[in-house]
């Protein structure tokens, strides 16, 4: 365990932001995805703290920080995390984000490029990206959670989320850790029950990060599981095609919380890719 954790609110934004803080070096940030919490970086916060600054934090409407309400001003995640790391006193960081978490770290780095020394993406998102043939089974297992959770049922509708991404769409659950699904499922649940209001959406980059990758300039390492949903391998293809000299390794045996179910291995394809970027700075 790490000794010495910072923690505390950055009120920022009209909002408030939980955030922790652990170790010594060079900063990086870590962007949890859109169905959990900070906790999501569990089994690597106090690893990558032996070599960074870490810092993990609660994306506003999610865990500890501030809640989505009717009325407030249009928000953006990325002005966020910029305010977070102002408050923080961190100039330019690696910037790490898992799915929504992902989307957002390469918004971040279009947006706020001189405080960018590498992107990390993790089965990511990318605003504005379409795919040619939309996946009808996604899309029908996305309606069936959403009905589930409008009628009420909570459990049903965190179930199905888990099998859409932690067993992905060709493992079974019982194929599946099942201490990750547990874990997914516990920071999942809260989030459902926190009783943000749905119609409160972040602003998004104009135009979208699809068509800018081009314009990412900083060392970008891209992480996806082999049993990830085909829209998610397709974004990680498209971001290794798209930004130049872009790495990506993928991770067999994992769908889109690969972190968690293989994290020595994430652990150490993090660290070695950033460490080599130091040795060379």
């Amino acid at each position: 365990m790490v000794e010495h954790v910072q923690k505390g609110i950055a009120e920022v934004n009209g909002t408030s932001l939980y955030y922790e803080v652990a170790g010594e070096g060079h900063p990086l940030v870590l962007n949890h995805g859109g169905l959990v919490d900070n906790h999501l970086w569990d089994d690597q916060f106090d690893e990558f703290a032996r070599h960074f600054k870490v810092i993990r934090y609660d994306i506003r409407g999610f865990g500890d920080s501030g809640m989505l309400k009717n009325g407030m001003d249009p928000y953006s995640m990325e002005r966020d995390l910029y305010s977070l790391l102002q408050f923080l006193g961190i100039e330019k960081t690696y910037v790490l984000g898992l799915s929504m978490g992902g989307a957002l770290a390469i918004d971040f780095t279009l947006q706020y490029p001189e405080m960018v020394d590498a992107l990390i993406t993790v089965g990511a998102g990318l605003s504005g990206f379409e795919m040619a043939e939309p996946d009808e089974e996604l899309k029908a297992k996305f309606e069936e959670m959403d009905e589930a959770f409008k009628s009420g049922d909570t459990v049903r509708s965190v179930e199905i989320s888990l099998q859409i991404w932690t067993d992905g769409p060709n493992r079974t659950p019982q194929q599946v850790d099942p201490q990750v699904r547990e874990r997914v499922r516990a920071m999942t649940t809260r989030n459902f029950e926190l009783g943000d209001d749905e119609e409160v959406r972040p602003q998004h980059i104009e135009p979208p990060a699809a068509v800018r990758l081009s314009e990412i300039h900083v060392p970008t390492l891209i992480m996806v599981g082999d049993q990830d949903v085909e829209l998610i391998l397709k974004i990680a293809d498209t971001l290794e095609k798209d930004i130049a000299g872009a790495k990506k390794v993928v991770i067999p045996g994992t769908a889109h919380h690969l972190n968690m179910e293989k994290p020595e291995e994430f652990n150490q394809v993090v660290i070695e890719f950033l460490e080599q970027l130091s040795k060379s700075r």
